[in-house]
């Protein structure tokens, strides 16, 4: 079996070389030592790679190689348009793949820069504008800065599209087909793309993009490195933290990238951690890019024991020799695992992935299982001492618990109690007015009751609420009342009289009733008075 051949034996420029042995570079991984011939030789390439595997030293030193010749030191702008154009999804994965490229190409004097959104575009503005070789860009922002006409993309020579599969899961595809519209016609460009999975529309992408490909795969597709302990533990989610804090302490680890689904998981998690005593932080899509770009420099500086990140958040995130990685929780889409669990283990190194599977995710994980073709070892943490920690935490949710039973015990009581007693009955309204009888408990109090009865523990703001707007309604039918002339002042019509059953004939028709006098004119305010009343 032959020897892998070495960097030189690649072809590449001694200044290039030089700048990979200064990176500690040896040994060219299997999708460079496949990709950069190709590139070289001039043919647009379909790169099938898990994220780690090389895959940005495959395409960034070829490029590099090949425009050589255009390498200037001209401050005219004219001289410096952009060469090649690299697209990332997010602006992490754009930052690292520029700060490859510079690293790289600092022996050549080929300019590069890289603009992503989440700053003030005019600090971009004077670097694009003085001249780029190679520009590394997220879509979107390459697009304004078309718009600002700072950008042009007619002298583009290589185009590549980086992480293309999460390009489409993202929705970027619509952008990056208007970018493709300003750029030379495909067989006039050199094109390359790269994607850890492959799905129908990403070969759809491919058909319209590259030109007579050479498909390159280093690994079987919807794979994990081989380099990467995998399993699980089968964990409550209310246990989760601990068993985090456990593995994390007990073998001593700084550098653990743990993964959530959402951005306010992400600063939850983070500040119990902290309070718990780890140096952690969290990046997700509602930090400003200042913080992130702190947060993810700390980490790489071991300066944080655990970076709990949401899967865009932490796309593009490259650190030698990352010990773990957490599946706090496990994805919904089963690629997501591979790409979560590809930020350790890379370039050949070995690494490890933890997956915490609530009994409600079990779901998730047989999905990626399915993905993987292979089984995750899934162990239980009956055998695990998670310390004091986990009984007070029992305690105070038993407290919790008990506090919320208490609070709605007084509502409970009242509901049981037995209905108040009736009324006295109202005096005569005239002195010519035959006496009624005893008035029952008004309709406000029996339905308040029935509200107790059929809710205790409906919260007393909300039922004197209710009870507020029936006053309202009755205070506001007695103003009408008083206006048609029936206050509190003026004697009522014996129609509207309550009647007694025994002077009253059932058969026997109802005397025509008199029209009342004339009404004196009210005084001013009279109908505020009975709406007060």
């Amino acid at each position: 079996m032959s020897s892998a051949p070495s960097f030189a034996e690649l072809g590449l420029a001694p200044e290039l070389l030089r700048a990979v042995t200064e990176a500690g570079y040896t040994t060219p991984t299997p999708i460079q030592q496949q990709a950069i011939p190709v590139v070289l030789a001039g043919r647009d390439v379909m790169g099938g790679a898990q994220t780690g595997t090389g895959k940005t030293a495959g395409f960034a030193l070829p490029i590099l190689h090949k425009l050589l010749p255009q390498a200037n030191t001209s401050p005219s702008p004219a001289r410096h348009p952009v060469r090649a154009l690299i697209l990332a999804p997010t602006r992490e994965l754009a930052i690292q793949v520029e700060e490859a490229v510079k690293t790289y190409g600092k022996y050549t004097g080929i300019r590069s820069t890289c603009v992503f959104g989440g700053v003030d575009i005019k600090q971009q503005l004077p670097i694009v504008r003085a001249g780029v070789e190679i520009l590394v860009a997220t879509p979107g922002r390459l697009l304004d800065h078309i718009e600002q006409k700072s950008v042009h993309l007619g002298q583009v020579e290589i185009f590549v599209l980086d992480e293309a599969d999460r390009m489409l899961d993202m929705g970027f595809i619509p952008d990056i087909k208007r970018i493709m519209a300003l750029m030379p016609v495909t067989a006039k460009r050199q094109n390359l793309l790269f994607s850890a999975t492959f799905s129908g529309e990403i070969k759809k992408l491919a058909d319209a993009l590259l030109n007579q490909p050479q498909l390159i795969e280093v690994a079987r597709r919807n794979t994990a490195a081989e380099t990467v302990v995998q399993s699980a533990y089968k964990c409550p989610q209310d246990s989760k933290r601990l068993l985090l804090e456990h593995i994390v302490r007990s073998r001593g680890l700084k550098q653990v990238l743990c993964f959530v689904r959402t951005k306010h998981g992400a600063s939850r998690l983070a500040r119990q951690l902290e309070k718990d005593g780890l140096v952690t932080s969290a990046i997700h899509g509602d930090k400003t890019q200042a913080a992130r770009l702190e947060a993810l420099a700390a980490f790489k500086d071991a300066k944080l024991e655990v970076l709990v990140a949401t899967d865009v958040a932490a796309r593009g995130l490259d650190i030698d020799d990352l010990p773990l990685v957490v599946n706090y929780e496990l994805p919904h889409v089963p690629e997501d695992y591979i790409h979560r669990i590809g930020r350790t283990g890379r370039a050949g190194a070995t690494g490890e992935a933890i997956s915490l599977v609530d009994p409600v995710e079990m779901k998730y994980l047989t999905e990626i299982e399915k993905l993987l073709k292979k089984t995750i070892p899934l162990s239980s943490i009956d055998d695990i001492d998670l310390g004091p920690a986990a009984g007070r935490e029992r305690g105070e949710r038993r407290e919790r618990s008990e506090s919320r039973r208490t609070e709605s015990a007084p509502r409970r009581e009242r509901a049981e109690r037995a209905p108040r007693a009736e009324r006295a009955p109202r005096a005569p309204r005239a002195a010519d007015a035959e006496p009624s009888p005893a008035v029952p408990r008004s309709t406000r109090e029996a339905e308040r009751e029935a509200a107790y009865a059929k809710n205790p523990d409906q919260p007393e703001s909300a039922r004197r609420s209710a009870e507020d707007a029936h006053a309202h309604k009755a205070a506001a039918h007695a103003g009408a009342s008083h206006r048609r002339g029936f206050g509190a002042n003026r004697p009522v019509p014996a129609l509207l009289m309550k009647r007694t059953t025994a002077s009253a004939t059932p058969s026997a028709p109802e005397a025509p009733v008199p029209a009342p006098d004339a009404a004196p004119e009210e005084r001013p305010g009279a109908a505020s008075e009975t709406e007060q009343a």
